[in-house]
């Protein structure tokens, strides 16, 4: 008599259900600052578990990756900054960025990070990805715009913003990645997104 064998009966990834999204039960403010809030929220798990979780909440970010493709189409020089960062108690190499204000567009804001900490003005403008920063606590978007066609001008910096403007090829930039010295995740991903949509073709 042939064995029976045991199909399961758990669905393939195609058919699995989304998760169940936990349910809030009370948010309190717990910090304000100039830049973000903290919120204490207790939520119930699908499960049932009752849960606290600590939330930053920002409005969110922009990175201008400003590329000048004048000299060398095929190798752009792309403008980055280098400052330090007393969270991290680093000096590093980062892409322009800044937050967006509230009720600012964020091609305005970006537009506008570019011009502050830069000096550098755009004539096209493309959004690269939106993405979330660290998504286990932290509720902000980053969205990375591509500004070509650039044009240098006078920086205005913030007061605590001691920044170094410099550029480099894609080339170069690439080769500090590989090389291990580039630790800002946003200047990263605008890098290698940049760099993929080059080599496809779709720019």
């Amino acid at each position: 008599m042939a064995a029976k064998i045991k199909t399961s009966s758990a669905p393939t990834s195609a058919g699995r259900k989304k998760p169940s999204k936990p349910r809030l039960i009370s948010s309190k403010l717990a910090y304000k600052g100039k830049v973000f809030s903290v919120v204490t929220d207790k939520v119930e798990e699908p499960n049932g578990f009752i849960n606290t979780r600590d939330v930053i909440r920002h409005n969110g970010s922009v990175v201008v990756l400003a590329v000048d493709e004048s000299k060398d189409p095929s190798d752009p020089e792309i403008v980055f900054e280098r400052q330090y960062r007393h969270a991290v108690g680093l000096t590093l190499i980062e892409l322009p960025a800044g937050r967006v204000e509230p009720h600012e567009a964020p091609l305005a804001a970006a537009k506008r990070e570019l011009i502050e900490e830069t000096g550098y003005r755009a004539k096209r403008w493309s959004l690269l990805t939106k993405y979330f920063a660290s998504p286990g606590f932290l509720g902000e978007w980053m969205q990375i715009y591509l500004a070509r066609d650039i044009r240098q001008g006078a920086s205005r910096p913030e007061p605590d913003e001691q920044i170094e403007v410099f550029r480099l090829t894609l080339s170069e930039a690439l080769a500090l990645v590989a090389a291990n010295k580039v630790h800002d995740g946003k200047t990263l991903i605008g890098l290698m997104l940049y760099d993929a949509a080059r080599r496809s073709g779709r720019l």
